[in-house]
């Protein structure tokens, strides 16, 4: 049995596509997956499930809402483990003058090109903003906050062709440690 956690794109944001928390839950249940706590209304849910097939897990998740709900919502899955792989990744945190409140991280739903990624080191706008892009994920730090970045999700997913869903660090480290009883503080 594994311990995984999703992560929905733009749920019960701003009044649009909302699903409470228990109807959440009560889905996931459906869909033979065990364990699920959620974590804030933003669609965040750790659950455990015997299956193995990730792209499979977001696929069915993904159906079951639009099914549930009548609207697409994109799902973004990464083991416990590797969570907390990235939580070690993440070159912004723990560097001197870096406030915690101002780290994201943007999941992404795929591995982008090299040439995506290359394109990135171009910033769209002057900014103090940082980023730095591993496997499935980018590390950012928004000293002026993530209201004021040019790094949406929407300019990953512009840039990079693949689906991208942010978490700032309190709510990755809190999965983190939901998923495995850690204390990553």
């Amino acid at each position: 049995m594994a311990v995984y956690i999703s992560l929905l794109r733009g749920i019960n944001v701003g009044g649009h596509k909302k699903i409470p928390m228990k109807d959440l839950k009560a889905l996931y249940e459906s869909a033979g997956f065990t364990d699920f706590k959620t974590y804030i209304q933003s669609g965040n849910v750790v659950f455990n499930s015997t299956r193995k097939d990730i792209q499979r897990i977001n696929t069915d998740i993904e159906k079951a809402i639009t099914d549930s709900f009548g609207f697409p919502v994109t799902v973004i899955t990464r083991e416990a483990g590797d969570l907390g792989k990235i939580i070690k990744q993440n070159p912004f945190a723990g560097r001197d003058g870096i406030d915690e409140k101002h780290l994201f991280v943007v999941f992404l739903g795929a591995k982008p090109s090299a040439t995506a990624v290359k394109d990135l080191s171009i910033p769209p706008v002057k900014t103090r903003d940082e980023l730095k892009v591993s496997a499935l994920e980018v590390f950012v730090h928004c000293p002026d906050g993530y209201g004021q970045t040019p790094y949406t999700n929407l300019f990953f997913e512009k840039k990079l062709k693949v689906a991208a869903t942010a978490r700032n660090w309190r709510t990755t480290t809190t999965l983190y440690a939901m998923a495995t009883g850690e204390n990553q503080e």
